[in-house]
């Protein structure tokens, strides 16, 4: 007999949990660009960092969420839009000094955002909205694997084209697109914690 679906649960359909998926992405696309544009010349070292760290934490988050139930969710949920702001302003401030203090045009390299603690925050700032997402699958009836497998992997192949098309205005403009990185960085926190008090 065929294992049916515990009580009050709903099935989730490919195409919904595709949907998800890509909206979880988002950000990280947004991420992506803005870190590839402070770069200019993106290698392909670069690209993978990224690009996996996103993805295993895009994977990693809902996981722990589904496992964890409603006490991790709860517990973060009163200032998670506050530790993403403070990530991605941290990241995004770095950008604009590194970008501000070569006034010389002496072609000093940018902070390497793929690496170090930039590379943790940035992944932990684009994946918290996952840690939630994980909560609702729990009451889903739902192959929970599989789940985070597409997840995960749609956030990689979305950082690697936000690293693509950032990585072309970064080799165009230069100095000025490390700034406006730098600034979407901080204005995509922003915008996470102005949609948290329903301003945005």
């Amino acid at each position: 007999m065929a294992r049916q679906p515990t009580c009050g649960s709903t099935s989730l359909s490919d195409l919904v949990l595709v949907g998800i998926a890509v909206s979880l992405a988002m950000d990280a696309f947004a991420v992506a660009v803005a870190c590839s544009v402070s770069l200019g010349r993106v290698r392909p070292r670069q690209a993978f960092r990224l690009s996996f760290h996103f993805g295993l934490f895009q994977a990693i988050m809902p996981l722990i969420g589904w496992m964890a139930g409603r006490t991790v969710a709860e517990a973060i949920a009163a200032y998670d839009h506050w530790l993403v702001f403070a990530l991605l302003g941290f990241v995004g401030v770095r950008a604009i000094r590194s970008a501000m203090s070569d006034e010389g045009g002496s072609g000093k390299p940018a902070r390497d955002p793929t690496r170090g603690f930039s590379l943790v925050g940035l992944s932990v700032a684009t994946s918290l909205d996952a840690l939630a997402v994980g909560l609702s699958l729990s009451f889903l009836h739902v192959h929970i694997f599989t789940a985070v497998a597409v997840i995960g992997a749609v956030a990689a192949l979305a950082t690697l084209l936000g690293m693509t098309v950032g990585s072309r205005l970064g080799l165009r403009y230069g100095r000025v697109a490390e700034v406006t990185g730098g600034v979407v960085l901080i204005l995509i926190g922003l915008r996470i914690v102005l949609s948290h008090v329903g301003i945005w």
